[in-house]
């Protein structure tokens, strides 16, 4: 007895490690790779714990090894945007300005249920009050009101009509983001030139995001931070 609950305080404190070590994030947050990582790692420790006669490290050595590959390939991931989207998928547009996208839907497996549901968590009951919606690759649905059916704040009361479609990024970390994946017709020459005006290369923009009326946002990258 006294060996299970030594065991069980080692591996309790080993999978808290592994787990900050992996990043903060709540379990509705995580993408496929860490979620397969996460149930790997619970399902070691489980049979660590229970079977007394497999030595401890028989247990601790695949932990720590899953969360080296874990964070390997998260570094990997924020390097490469191609490696991103292939481990965790992309974002996909669902409603846009209020009709729903039933292709995409299928192709995710989502269900009218499914969409009414996250959106309801959301405060929306009326399909038709949305502009735009994206399941992210986490699953969750994030979406946007329409400019008439958008809460009043002091900012949007001096404000005659709000953009149709909420900004979007068209370059991260450096990287300018495929013409397919963003909405906002505005071309990889002008944002260039509007780099230009301001001294700035994409290598030195951390994001960049444009709204529907053509306005730029940069954050540049932090010193160091350039490719």
């Amino acid at each position: 007895m006294l060996t299970v609950f030594i065991r069980g305080v080692i591996i309790y404190i080993l999978v808290i490690f592994s787990v900050r070590l992996m990043g903060k994030r709540q379990i509705g947050d995580l993408s496929p790779a860490e979620l397969v990582i996460t149930i790997l790692i619970s399902n070691i420790a489980t049979l660590s714990i229970e079977d007394v006669s497999v030595p401890l490290f028989t247990g601790v050595i695949p932990i720590l090894t899953l969360v080296c590959l874990d964070v390997i390939v998260s570094y990997i991931c924020l390097k490469s945007r191609r490696i991103r989207h292939i481990i965790s998928g992309r974002p996909k547009i669902v409603i846009s300005n209020g009709v729903i996208n039933q292709s995409e839907l299928r192709a995710l497996r989502y269900t009218v249920d499914d969409l009414m549901s996250s959106l309801r968590t959301q405060g929306i009951f009326d399909i038709s009050e949305v502009q735009y919606a994206v399941v992210e690759t986490t699953g969750a649905i994030s979406a946007y009101l329409k400019a008439e059916n958008l809460p009043l704040t002091p900012k949007t009361l001096n404000c005659p009509e709000a953009p149709s479609d909420p900004p979007q990024a068209i370059i991260s970390d450096g990287d300018f983001i495929k013409p397919t994946e963003t909405r906002l017709d505005i071309r990889e020459e002008e944002v260039i030139k509007a780099l230009k005006r301001k001294h700035l290369e994409a290598g030195d923009v951390f994001l960049c995001t444009v709204d529907a009326d053509g306005k730029l946002h940069i954050i540049e990258k932090q010193k160091g931070g350039r490719k």
